[in-house]
């Protein structure tokens, strides 16, 4: 009998290629292609006043340069279906009507550069090396201009950004829920609290990089791009070079990382180098060309996040109950806004995670600065709202002088009260509603699991030792799966084997696996024989993109939903070959048989069920329909039902109502060093829920990769501009990252499943979960262990050591704090 799958510890399918060394990357193709080089700016705001390429046109096997207005030239000769926007500014992915001032850059700079490293002069070369010695050779001449660095200084607006956006804001928004200013005034007592998170990026172990091959006999284009959206990759290109969409293929072949730095789209590099492919292969020079980025660009030209501005002013009552909570923060978007403001409005919206105050208030204003752009990554504005949330509400605790777990539980969302309703716009444009959950229950077991009411006799004992620990603990809710539709193929072949496709991507999260573990069940088969491919437009065309937790719960859905079709039609095929009723049948061990009829029984293997779809003859007798396969016995049926397609096979889509509500209580036990400041994690506990489990295994991977993430955005990373914006550590020497040594070697998991009601399978997503309450979690245990106000993340040995100083000479006092 099939095993089920769904639900099972699975080992990931893909793995065994991957440890060979049989993975397809981006630069494991194109090895004879040409190569591409870009001049990026040195400053991080200036005029362009000339290029001259003299030189580097004079270098042996330079093939091209190319400038703006090389764009432009392209644009006013027009393209062969539609006019060419090659020298546009690049799309704002995401419109908002709070987004009152958006600014995008151009594939190459026209005029100004707005941060160092943007692009302004392209070289396409024999190789990288003669590409890379050619661009060194181009003079660009600047007019330097003064620029905005950080936040404080964008907020002042002494100087801007664009000139056309005097005070440097992109957007403005506020959601308000009740009356915050009288809750306030009304309320027992009051705190404020200021609060900062420094920008940070996700850094994947690869980089960026595009190859593109032109074919001059169709006039058509492949595109390879490390993305986290090929469908709108290929989509981009064809609009942008005035293509038919059919005449662009997009495929993403084995990517190494992404964690949101690759869903823009598009790059002006995957503009910028199909563009070059099609137009060096039009002259005849060359049909490919390949561009892969190093690392100091991607410090430098890629995307960052995190970095905020926050104040909370919160009113409660004597037992913590958040009666009123007013939270302002400032936002640093970068140079441009090619993304919209979605980070934005997931802090302003997620910062609730399973509370419910009675009145709330969100305002941020999303400024511009002169410095790298900020887009999402893994986490998209969540740890920057529970950081202020759960900052909260320890402070709040300590100002009472309660257990932090009470006053966290006095707050939460009850289970009786799902779907729970917020009142507020998510990102997706729908309803904050929350779907499914039990916070009681997931923090009744955070506790279990680390030990917290225990806690007090471990430090005790610690203490006697001359040791100094703490313990901390932050909630969290992920909104995830967003909208707008995924979509699915499912194929049955006439070996019996199965091929899913679905047009999201894969950077490492186990899909092959967890999709073929949704088929093999719906269709009774072995696990091995189900084969998944994902981000090829040659195989599935449209699809939203791999972001936001939502590839299980949109793909898996769609996925489900034409693996139910296909089942349908195999059962209906195989009762009518076998005579029987068709709910008399299942799919098991691949083969459709009579339930209950064991191994004796009539059977019809489904590679004979797709061969029975597909029908190519009619047979006239017995003998004829004995002898061959391909024919349909029964002449008095139609041999295709009517609304049916020929072929075992089916394609389906999901789209949701609103994002589902994914959940997790984290928990960290640190010792902090008494001489040298430094932290040292001792456990690091997890509760997490994201509905049904399709494999528990992937999903404690992706809450052990982003522990790590968590990890290094607490106590590590950061992104340490000077006052001119000169990104002063673009490298790994100077960029901290967690080692595995900085990791705690076990990761404690425990699960809670909630189902969702909004899709078939009862999932919600778990990408992201690891690394969102990092900071905050982090913050609390060291606070905990040192007595000392902890408002800022990350937080480095140094940092500590200097707050020790300053609490020294400092008289405890409730600052900024009212009581009724």
């Amino acid at each position: 009998m099939s095993t089920r799958q769904f639900g099972e510890p699975v080992a990931r399918l893909e793995d065994p290629r991957l440890l060979r060394g049989d993975g397809r990357y981006l630069d494991d193709l194109g090895h004879d292609a040409l190569a591409v080089a870009f001049v990026r700016s040195p400053h991080a705001h200036a005029r362009v006043l000339d290029v001259d390429a003299t030189e580097a046109l004079a270098v042996d096997g330079v093939v091209a340069v190319y400038t703006w207005e090389d764009l432009a030239a392209d644009d006013e000769a027009g393209g062969e279906s539609a006019p060419t926007t090659l020298s546009e500014p690049l799309p704002v992915l995401i419109p908002h009507p709070a987004l009152y001032a958006p600014r995008t850059g151009y594939a190459l700079a026209k005029d100004e550069v707005n941060h160092v490293g943007e692009a302004v002069v392209m070289v396409v070369a024999r190789d990288r090396y003669v590409a890379e010695d050619a661009a060194g050779r181009i003079v660009v001449s600047y007019d330097p201009l003064p620029p905005v660095v950080g936040i404080e200084a964008a907020r002042d607006a002494d100087r801007t950004v664009h000139p056309d956006v005097p005070d440097n804001v992109a957007a403005h928004l506020v959601q308000e829920v009740g009356d915050v200013q009288a809750a306030l005034a009304a309320a027992p007592h009051t705190l404020e609290i200021d609060l900062e998170i420094e920008r940070s990026a996700s850094m994947p172990m690869e980089g960026k990089g595009v190859y593109a091959r032109w074919d001059g006999d169709e006039q058509s284009l492949r595109v390879y791009t490390s993305t986290q959206a090929s469908t709108s990759v290929r989509a981009a290109v064809a609009a942008r070079l005035g293509m038919p969409l059919v005449k662009v293929e997009c495929v993403a072949p084995d990517v190494g990382g992404g964690f949101g730095v690759k869903i823009v789209h598009p790059w002006p590099e995957e503009i910028l180098v199909p563009w070059a492919a099609r137009k060096l292969g039009r002259a005849g020079i060359a049909r490919e060309v390949k561009w892969v980025e190093d690392r100091r660009e991607h410090f430098v030209s890629s995307a960052h996040e995190r970095g905020q501005l926050q104040k909370v002013t919160v009113g409660f009552d004597d037992d913590g109950r958040l009666l009123a909570f007013d939270f302002r923060f400032w936002h640093d978007n970068g140079a441009y806004t090619p993304y919209g403001i979605i980070v934005p409005i997931i802090t302003s919206t997620q910062v609730l995670g399973p509370y419910k105050p009675e009145a709330f208030r969100a305002e941020f204003w999303s400024l511009y600065t002169n410095t790298v752009i900020v887009t999402p990554y893994r986490g998209a504005g969540r740890p920057q709202g529970v950081f202020a949330m759960e900052r909260t509400m320890d402070a709040i605790a300590a100002y009472l002088g309660k257990d932090r777990a009470d006053v966290r539980a006095v707050n939460f969302i009850q289970p009786e009260e799902m779907p729970y309703d917020h009142h507020l716009t998510f990102q997706d444009g729908r309803p904050l509603i929350y779907d499914s959950g039990d916070y009681p229950r997931s923090l009744d077991k955070l506790k279990e699991l680390v030990g917290w009411d225990d806690f007090e006799a471990y430090r005790e004992r610690a203490r006697a030792e001359g040791r100094r620990v703490g313990i901390g603990l932050a909630c969290y809710v992920e909104g995830t799966g967003v909208g707008p539709y995924e979509g699915g193929h499912v194929l049955v072949e006439t070996s019996g084997k199965v091929k899913v496709a679905t047009g999201l991507t894969t950077q490492g999260q186990g899909h092959q696996t967890v999709f073929a573990q949704i088929v093999a069940d719906r269709l009774g088969v072995p696990l091995e024989d189900v084969e998944v491919v994902t981000g090829d437009t040659r195989r599935f065309r449209y699809a939203v993109g791999t972001f936001a937790s939502r590839a299980a719960v949109m793909s898996g859905s769609a996925i489900s939903v034409a693996a139910d079709q296909v089942r349908q039609k195999a059962l209906r095929i195989a009762a009518d070959a076998l005579e029987v009723d068709e709910a008399d049948l299942e799919l098991v061990d691949g083969a459709a048989r009579v339930k209950g009829a064991g191994d004796s029984g009539p059977a019809l293997p489904l590679g004979t069920i797709a061969v029975l779809s597909n029908p190519l003859r009619y047979a006239f007798d017995e003998a004829a329909k004995a002898a061959t396969q391909f024919a349909v016995g029964d002449t008095s049926k139609p041999p295709v039902p009517e609304g049916e397609e020929p072929g075992l096979e089916a394609t389906g889509y999901y789209s949701p109502p609103h994002s589902t509500f994914a959940s997790g209580m984290h928990a960290v036990v640190v010792e902090t060093d008494p001489d040298t400041a430094e932290v040292r994690i001792l456990r690091y506990c997890v509760v997490h829920d994201c509905g049904n489990l399709i494999n528990p295994r992937i999903v404690e991977g992706q809450i052990n990769g982003g522990v790590a993430q968590g990890v290094g955005g607490a106590l590590y990373e950061r992104m340490e501009y000077d006052e001119h914006g000169q990104l002063l550590n673009a490298s790994f020497m100077d960029f901290l990252m967690p080692y595995a040594t900085e990791v705690p070697a076990r990761i404690e998991v425990d699960h809670l499943e909630t189902p969702s009601p909004l899709n078939p399978l009862g999932v919600k997503g778990a990408g992201e979960a690891g690394v969102i309450p990092g900071a905050a979690a982090f913050a609390a245990a060291i606070e905990d262990a040192e007595g000392i106000p902890i408002t800022r993340m990350p937080i480095s040995p140094s940092e500590l050591f200097a707050l020790r100083a300053a609490a020294a000479t400092t008289l405890p006092t409730n600052q900024g704090a009212t009581s009724r």
